[in-house]
């Protein structure tokens, strides 16, 4: 049960989550549904539609490797007391894969792999890669930046705008459980061992949490942003943090890809409360890939994107929608209280008032209704008043052009690790219009930067040396060669999206990490 201001609601179910290592005897005792009969008459269905026909008369979910289950192919989908073992045997036509159950959701997987570890390079040092994709259960659509971590480290990684991640993963963690988590969804957890040389398909089941309305309507938003800036300390912490990160941005002239740009980092997070010192930024190493000809007279470069990546973290320097100063500024409601694994959110949206003319944010912000925690913000400049930032965003405008934001969009995510909060994603994307001056048609630009924190150190933890700091607006040195796969070596990096890649392809870049065969 949990309360809100004096009302007792109806607990979010608990997720019933396997720990590793469970005897063999507890497991078997699970496999039962395998041994349930079963019939069936669906005829001649694709792979996926028979997979959700099985789910939605057991009220089991799957989860499976993509790379050996063909989804669009059409099977006799017509049984009769048959048992579900045989029935997928029959569906999936595979002898190399097991089954294996944890709650409510039956795992289709290779053979749980040895700890025997291949002579290849990324594993001389005992790393697994693992990856998958994570989606809407009914809808089947991917769902972006779900959090993908382990249950008992700081590493972790999200999904990219087409649901897809990859996580690599020490030996020494193969022990441990990857949990995955996106507000409004049950959360799943999958021992990391059942996941060796796997590339799931994660399926996450939306939950919905019946809040009489008066509930929402009796709360005050105001009054719970007041009780997430008195919690920041608690939540976030009050001691310094190295956090490992991905970031990577690229800058679009209509569909061509101009520049592009990661790195791995090292942020020193300086605590939330108690401290003066600023955050720094340390690059450990990076690469940059541009398709500017000498010819290409309209250009644009992002304003030291990185940088803004930390002043993104809106629990540590206030978004302007939650400074109490600000609230006159802004309308607030309440309109949901979202599912988040075992714990629930209260929605709250937010619009600049009508009166106010100047440019502020709108957008939603999820908070957690028990510690009060920032868990993500969703938000975006007001477009009516764009026009007052036009240099606020990009550096060095072609000569002769006008150049004025058209969108400015933002998210911020927050983890729980060990009963404490860390930045956990930020991304943002930018539209532009530039034209010649005195001339009628607009050419139109795409630009985005993302970081994605892979790994946090609350040890030892010191500031970087000066000479070791990364400069603010020249971020990137290297050029990118070659898409060699070793070139991150044992470091996590974010899968580019579908578009990503094929504008990297069209300016022959070689992709062998993304080829789609999950090495």
């Amino acid at each position: 049960m949990f309360s809100i201001n004096g009302f007792v609601c109806k607990s979010i179910p608990a997720i019933a989550l396997l720990m590793l290592l469970v005897p063999t005897s507890d497991i078997k005792g699970q496999q039962g549904i395998l041994d349930s009969t079963f019939s069936f008459r669906a005829g001649t269905v694709k792979t996926v539609n028979a997979l959700n026909i099985i789910s939605r008369s057991t009220g089991y979910n799957f989860t499976y490797d993509s790379r050996l289950i063909n989804p669009e192919r059409r099977i006799d989908m017509t049984f009769t007391n048959n048992r579900l073992e045989l029935i997928l045997d029959s569906i999936i036509r595979n002898d190399s894969l097991v089954y294996s159950v944890i709650d409510k959701f039956i795992i289709i997987s290779r053979e749980v792999p040895a700890v025997t570890l291949p002579a290849d390079s990324m594993y001389l040092s005992g790393i697994e890669y693992i990856t998958g994709i994570v989606i809407d259960n009914e809808s089947n659509e991917p769902l972006p930046y779900a959090t993908i971590g382990l249950k008992n480290e700081g590493k972790g990684t999200v999904s990219n705008n087409n649901g897809e991640f990859g996580l690599k993963i020490a030996s020494g963690s193969f022990s441990d459980t990857i949990v995955v988590s996106y507000l409004g969804y049950i959360g799943r957890e999958i021992p990391v061992r059942q996941s060796l040389g796997n590339n799931f398909t994660i399926a996450m089941t939306r939950e919905f949490i019946s809040i009489p309305e008066i509930i929402i309507r009796n709360q005050i938003p105001q009054e719970v942003i007041n009780r997430t800036i008195s919690a920041v300390p608690r939540n976030y912490g009050n001691t310094p943090a190295i956090l490992t990160g991905f970031y990577r941005e690229g800058v679009l002239k209509k569909n061509d890809l101009q520049s592009y740009s990661e790195a791995i980092i090292e942020i020193f997070k300086s605590a939330y409360s108690g401290s003066l010192q600023k955050d720094q930024i340390k690059i450990f190493k990076s690469r940059k890939l541009e398709n500017i000809s000498l010819s290409d007279t309209l250009t644009i470069r992002l304003k030291a994107g990185l940088s803004t990546c930390l002043e993104l973290d809106g629990a540590k320097n206030y978004f302007d929608f939650i400074i109490r100063e600000n609230f006159p500024l802004y309308s607030y409601r309440i309109t949901d209280i979202v599912s988040f694994d075992d714990d629930a959110a209260f929605l709250i949206e937010f619009v600049q008032r009508e009166e106010v003319d100047e440019p502020l944010f709108k957008g939603s912000v999820y908070i957690n209704t028990t510690d009060f925690a920032i868990l993500r913000a969703e938000f975006e400049i007001n477009p009516r008043y764009l026009h007052k930032m036009k240099d606020t965003f990009i550096s060095n405008p072609s000569r002769g052009f006008s150049t004025w934001p058209t969108s400015v969009r933002y998210s911020v995510s927050y983890r729980k690790v060990n009963e404490r909060y860390f930045l956990s994603h930020v991304r943002g994307d930018l539209g532009f219009n530039s034209s010649r001056k005195k001339r009628l048609f607009n050419t139109q630009f795409n630009v985005f930067f993302e970081l994605a924190v892979t790994g946090i150190n609350l040890q030892n933890v010191a500031r970087f040396e000066r000479e070791e700091l990364a400069p603010i607006h020249s971020v990137f040195s290297r050029t990118i060669t070659d898409y060699d796969h070793v070139f991150w070596e044992n470091q996590d990096f974010l899968k580019p999206e579908e578009n990503l890649i094929q504008a990297l392809k069209n300016m022959k870049v070689r992709l062998q990490e993304y080829s789609g065969d999950g090495n």
